[in-house]
């Protein structure tokens, strides 16, 4: 029997970042999907764990996946060995076992279920080719069952949890959901009244980092620095092997990555605030699960598939920077739209993408409604294109994922020989970066954002992931710069220089 979604609606409307910071920026488990400050479409959410959330983790080189509950200390941890198929299982299992029908009342219900990332090495493990071994979760995911889900085109916000189910007698269950709804609203109510007029944002910076606040009783410890796993000069000589390798025909493009490593273990919710401030964007999102946090000011949607099956992605390829000139801010934005290497960089990875939705979608319903459209955000331009499909019955947004998965943006083409090319090139692993972030809905829908213009933050400190598309027209110290460009807003927010 179906679970029921039960929403209950908050007075008025306020950002979410007022929220987040009235009661979660000391959290050690929360999400938020973060829909952007200037959001005028989409959703956003937050939700924090509670005795009965799940955080399910896994672990590719050890061949592991491990239940906690961070927020019940009487229930223990358990780890079992399984292969990257189990964690879609897993999950899926979940999933079906909480199966819920359409919300109370009119508005949508807002989507519950597992929350987190998949990382690049789950994905190698699901093309079947090697991986290094990581330092971070090549899967997270927290089960969320009860969440603030706020509705920008609306600018309303609802407070959205699953009912307790009703064959078990879960009426504890339904107790403690109303005991949260009853504290959300009071902290909405006093989030709203320190606001300002219509629970708008206040007119000030967001906090620095605090790793990064002056102390007034010591001198300003110096700045860190950015370590670079590839210097210009090797990164240069990896673009010519990939070109080497795209000139023996072993592979059509190679998306070359390179790792920055910061040492510093700075507040992970005030370096959020800080780059959602510098680095405004649709699919921002903050996951901190623990030791480990994915802080994302991603442009780039993976994949997002609906109630009802349709499928869409929209590869992210071509890049010029912006410049504080409107005329050669233009210039650069039509250099992009015109160029012969950007473009062809696209529609390969469009081919792709077809290719991947091909194997899981209904017979002619692969589309392409918009190609090589300029998108642009604080930093760089780009070039976006759009595949749509219907998902075929008795499929799943889980085996959406398992066909498309790591995005064909962040591998190359063909995918298998690429990732294994890239494999011997990139001598590290990329853990979370290049991998996707978003949930996984008991409504049967899905919304992944890549892993891009990201921090990750862990118990070794922090780290950034950049790279770009090689083809057989790619000029080095331009490919290089595109990574240092991407690069450079996040070091900015971790105060490192060597940018």
């Amino acid at each position: 029997m179906p679970r029921r979604i039960r929403r209950r609606r908050l007075d008025g409307w306020t950002d979410p970042h007022l929220l987040f910071r009235a009661h979660h920026t000391e959290s050690t488990h929360v999400v938020w999907l973060d829909g952007g400050s200037d959001a005028t479409s989409g959703i956003s959410v937050i939700a924090a764990a509670h005795a009965g959330s799940e955080l399910l983790t896994a672990d590719v080189a050890a061949g592991t996946i491990t239940s906690a509950w961070p927020a019940a200390s009487d229930r223990p941890t358990l780890t079992r060995a399984a292969g990257v198929d189990d964690v879609f299982d897993a999950l899926g299992a979940r999933l079906a076992e909480h199966r819920a029908e359409e919300s109370e009342g009119s508005d949508p219900s807002g989507p519950l279920g597992w929350y987190g990332w998949f990382g690049y090495e789950l994905g190698a493990g699901l093309v079947g080719v090697p991986a290094a071994e990581t330092n971070t979760p090549d899967a997270a995911f927290l089960w969320v069952d009860r969440a603030v889900v706020f509705d920008h085109a609306a600018r309303t916000a609802a407070l959205v949890w699953l009912g307790g189910d009703e064959r078990d007698g879960d009426h504890d269950g339904d107790a403690a959901s109303e005991a949260w709804a009853r504290e959300l609203a009071e902290v909405w109510a006093s989030a709203r009244a320190g606001a300002g007029p219509a629970g708008s944002a206040p007119a000030v910076p967001a906090e620095p980092p605090t790793s990064a606040r002056p102390d007034p009783q010591s001198a300003p410890a110096p700045a860190p620095t950015a370590r670079w796993r590839h210097d210009a000069a090797t990164y240069s000589r990896l673009i010519g092997e990939c070109q080497q390798a795209i000139h023996r025909g072993d592979a059509y493009q190679l998306c070359l990555t390179n790792r920055v490593d910061v040492d510093v273990t700075p507040d992970p919710a005030s370096t959020y605030l800080a780059l959602r401030a510098s680095s405004p964007t649709h699919h921002g999102g903050y996951l901190r699960f623990g030791e480990h946090a994915l802080l994302s000011a991603s442009p780039e949607l993976f994949l997002h598939v609906s109630h009802d099956g349709v499928v869409s992605t929209k590869p992210m390829k071509g890049t010029r920077p912006r410049h504080a000139d409107p005329v050669e801010d233009r210039r650069l934005r039509r250099e992009l739209l015109e160029s012969d290497k950007e473009r062809a960089e696209n529609l390969m990875i469009v081919d792709l993408m077809r290719n991947d939705l091909g194997r899981i979608a209904e017979l002619g319903t692969v589309r392409v409604p918009s190609l090589l459209a300029v998108e642009e955000y604080p930093h760089v331009h780009q070039l976006v294109s759009t595949v749509r499909a219907r998902l075929r019955h008795p499929l799943t947004a889980l085996d959406a994922v398992r066909s498309a998965f790591p995005a064909g943006s962040m591998t190359g083409t063909p995918k298998h020989s690429a990732m294994r090319i890239l494999h011997g090139l990139e001598a590290g692993p990329r853990g979370v970066y290049s991998g996707a972030f978003g949930y996984l809905a008991v409504d049967g829908s899905l919304d992944l954002a890549m892993v891009i213009r990201s921090i990750v933050l862990g118990p070794d400190g922090a780290s950034i992931g950049t790279g770009g598309g090689i083809t057989a027209l790619s000029i080095a110290e331009e490919e290089v710069e595109e990574t240092r460009i991407k690069a450079r807003a996040l070091l900015a927010v971790l105060g490192a220089t060597g940018a």
